[in-house]
């Protein structure tokens, strides 16, 4: 029996339904209950195959549980490593890099320094900065709004650079980014589940709390519904979130991303309505299901995006990247330039431009050396030739202090890293 637990927090409609919803398909293989918890234990396993992380982003007790469970063998809804890491300002950057338009925006220091730091502290830092070159850059009126983070405290319009510096002087030690504005027509919020079912609904921030989602979806333009879909689960693969969250505001029939990274949005039936409601819960449901009878092993599984797959070398030579779940097959009807099939290939390419790395150290510096046999790419290389190669790598432009503090960790066989 595979068991699938929900750790929440406030909630109190999606939670229960959830679970109702999971118990209710009748599967004699699974069965739903809330995570509960009275002790943990280093390395001892929490029971759970799945568990579905509604809270641990709030509670840092809860985000060290899920990330211990994954060592034991549960599958987590969300990634908690990369949650915990992820922040608004590179998500912007990662989205232009996607040919997903989004809001011109900078990132800026915090307006007093941290705690513990001293002048000393940021000699790298420019004083003062090119504040005409940044404003100029994202015009105004602009958004001041916390670089990391979900909530919409602290969010601020300025209209010109006296305002902008009379508020950004209240922030404090936090660090901020300055956004564009995006003047909207429309507006539209959606769930992207599994990196591949998309939800649209209308939204309207500027309405009061409990009328933002009352508008109706028909009407439409097809296009725009076909590229919020595509932007939506081009973003939520990217960047790995089982559960996502992204908000567009449309402008000049143009959707920008302009709010993406929530991994645990407000799902709450009299927040969205029971037509959305319903929707989430189902897919959710059938999300955990699934994940829950592909759990197998003394670790947990983990989606982790194409971004991390690419950059932390995941992709072995030779072989292309493999699409998560039918991504692949739903977007290659979109005719996009930017698909899933199409960044697979293009990743492949970009690899002819980065050194390969065979048998822990990158080619450019392994023709440097007396290699003559062609016997690099074979697991019976000579060791002795192999370290010479590695320490030629790792000594290259460096000075002997500097050798002498690096840990000389070769590569995964096979492998790309940047």
């Amino acid at each position: 029996m595979k068991k699938i637990g929900i750790l929440f927090g406030q909630e109190n409609t999606f939670p229960q339904a959830l679970i109702d919803r999971i118990n209710l398909k009748n599967d004699s293989e699974i069965i739903a209950e809330a995570v509960f918890i009275d002790k943990v234990i280093q390395a001892e396993p929490t029971g759970y195959d799945v568990i579905v992380d509604l809270i641990s982003h709030v509670v840092p007790f809860y985000r060290s549980y899920v990330k211990h469970a994954v060592l034991t063998g549960t599958a987590i809804i969300n990634n908690p490593f990369w949650w915990s890491a992820d922040e608004k300002f590179f998500g912007n950057a990662l989205a232009q890099q996607l040919n997903i338009p989004v809001p011109r925006s900078v990132l800026l220091p915090s307006n007093q320094p941290p705690h513990n730091t001293n002048a000393n502290t940021f000699r790298n830092l420019m004083y003062p900065m090119d504040w005409q070159g940044i404003f100029e850059y994202v015009g105004f009126p602009a958004r001041l709004k916390p670089y990391a983070g979900d909530s919409s405290n602290n969010i601020h319009r300025v209209n010109s650079e006296e305002e902008f510096f009379n508020i950004h002087g209240t922030t404090g030690q936090q660090v901020m980014m300055l956004q564009e504005e995006i003047d909207f027509q429309e507006y539209y919020r959606c769930f992207c589940v599994g990196a591949r079912e998309v939800h649209i609904m209308r939204f309207n921030p500027r309405s009061p709390f409990h009328l933002r989602y009352a508008g109706e979806n028909s009407g439409t333009p097809r296009k725009l519904v076909s590229k919020m879909k595509e932007y939506s689960i081009r973003l939520s693969e990217a960047l790995g979130y089982d559960i996502n969250a992204i908000e567009f505001a449309v402008r000049d029939g143009v959707p920008y991303a302009v709010d993406f990274l929530d991994p645990a949005p407000d799902t709450d039936i009299y927040s969205i309505g029971d037509a959305n409601f319903d929707w989430i819960v189902e897919a959710v449901a059938n999300l955990a299901i699934r994940k829950a009878k592909n759990q197998e092993g003394e670790q947990g599984e983990l989606t982790w995006g194409t971004f991390m797959d690419y950059n932390m070398g995941l992709y072995d030579e030779g072989n292309e990247h493999e699409e998560q779940g039918s991504n692949a097959a739903y977007l290659q009807n979109t005719g996009s330039d930017n698909s899933p099939v199409t960044r697979s290939k293009s990743h492949t390419e970009k690899k002819e431009n980065i050194p390969t790395m065979n048998n822990g150290f990158p080619s450019s510096i392994r023709d440097q050396v007396d290699m003559s046999d062609n016997d690099a790419n074979q697991e019976s290389v000579n060791p002795d030739r192999k370290a010479i190669a590695k320490e030629a790598y790792i000594n290259k432009g460096t000075t002997a202090a500097q050798r002498a503090s690096v840990t000389k960790v070769p590569a995964k066989k096979g492998t790309v890293r940047t």
